[in-house]
């Protein structure tokens, strides 16, 4: 009985202990005092490593992150109803990269474009004016061959020989115009002055009317043959600074298709006559393809210059037979003093004078 009592005693001593010991174990762990035990310490270390797991997880999800077209949005909690389940494949986010990038690699596709093609133009026109400026030389020193057209280049000299001519025509006759207009205002202002003192002269005033009368009567006549010298000035202009102006145009550019057309020549002909390695042989005919190309150019500008000289002599004669006919019958009839042939003159050639009155100034007022 003794033994048992003691081994109830010892059970019971024992349960307090353990008792006394769990709640020892769950006082939290503060700063003032140092309570943690070596199972504490170990636990505490285990939380460490799972944080930092956990941490490190986390940041990889960051990073990388779940796609969200493979994943959910799951209504109703955790191990909801299928139903619930929405995917989000179906909601379609603007793809910012795929929108600025397109743009920027098109600019950057078509600048660079731009300036290949602008490189392409620069590096072509550089070997086409060193060719046409070396073969340019070689013909002014006596050392290269032109290509000739005796008949049109014959054409063409006769044609800028005319052209001089003309333009020393035309400023004689603007001249002879500037002359008798001054000419013109003269006899009209005297015509004034006589008739002015015809009124204040009593003893004078039929022979102070007479000369007003006359002069009236040229500064009339004057007026009509200075329309008929404009027309005339007016028509030699077009013809020299427009019709022949545009035919010397061609034939610049005929000269100038000639140039490029010899410089390419003489190319191909050095080329022909070295030796013939591959590499020669392709550039032979590379050379053969650009000769070709400004023999057909040459051509055609040839037969435009051919054509554009044929109507232009046709073209000035029938001008000239016309200008020259009219200044010939309008001088001799106001000289002759026949105001009738002189205004018929005009009607026949269709020059039309301003009536007097008219509210926009003559051309005899215009300086």
């Amino acid at each position: 009985m003794i033994k048992t009592h003691l081994d109830s005693e010892y059970r019971s001593t024992m349960a307090d202990s353990i008792m006394s010991k769990a709640a020892t174990m769950e006082i939290p762990i503060n700063s003032n005092g140092d309570t943690r035990t070596a199972e504490d310490d170990g636990f505490e270390q285990a939380a460490q490593i799972d944080w930092s797991l956990e941490r490190k997880d986390l940041q990889q999800v960051m990073v990388s992150g779940p796609n969200l077209n493979e994943t959910s949005i799951v209504s109703g909690g955790y191990g909801g109803a299928a139903e619930g389940i929405i995917p989000t494949s179906s909601i379609k986010a603007p793809s910012m990269h795929h929108s600025n990038s397109h743009p920027a690699m098109t600019s950057e596709e078509a600048t660079r474009g731009i300036a290949v093609e602008k490189f392409d133009s620069v590096k072509k026109w550089s070997i086409n004016t060193y060719k046409c400026t070396k073969q340019m030389f070689s013909e002014r020193f006596g050392r290269g061959t032109r290509t000739v057209d005796l008949e049109l280049e014959a054409q063409i000299d006769v044609l800028r020989e005319t052209k001089l001519k003309y333009e020393h025509i035309l400023r004689l006759a603007q001249a002879l115009t500037n002359h008798f207009y001054n000419m013109v205002q003269t006899q009209q202002a005297l015509g004034d002055t006589f008739a002015d003192l015809s009124q204040k002269s009593p003893e004078l005033q039929d022979e102070f009317g007479y000369n007003a009368e006359t002069q009236r009567l040229l500064c009339k006549n004057g007026e009509t043959l200075l329309g008929a010298i404009n027309f005339f000035v007016s028509s030699i202009n077009t013809l020299v600074n427009k019709t022949m102006e545009d035919t010397l145009m061609t034939i610049k550019l005929y000269e100038n298709a000639r140039l490029e057309f010899d410089a390419y020549r003489t190319d191909l002909e050095e080329l022909s006559a070295g030796p013939r390695d591959a590499a020669t042989m392709v550039r032979i005919e590379v050379a053969q393809q650009e000769y070709q190309i400004h023999k057909d150019k040459y051509e055609r500008l040839r037969s435009d210059v051919t054509i554009k000289l044929k109507f232009l002599e046709e073209n000035k004669v029938k001008v000239m037979h016309k200008q020259l006919l009219l200044f010939h019958n309008a001088i001799s009839a106001y000289f002759a003093g026949n105001q009738q042939q002189l205004e018929q003159t005009l009607r026949q050639f269709s020059v039309k004078l301003k009536p007097p009155g008219s509210d926009k100034p003559s051309w005899l007022e215009e300086q």
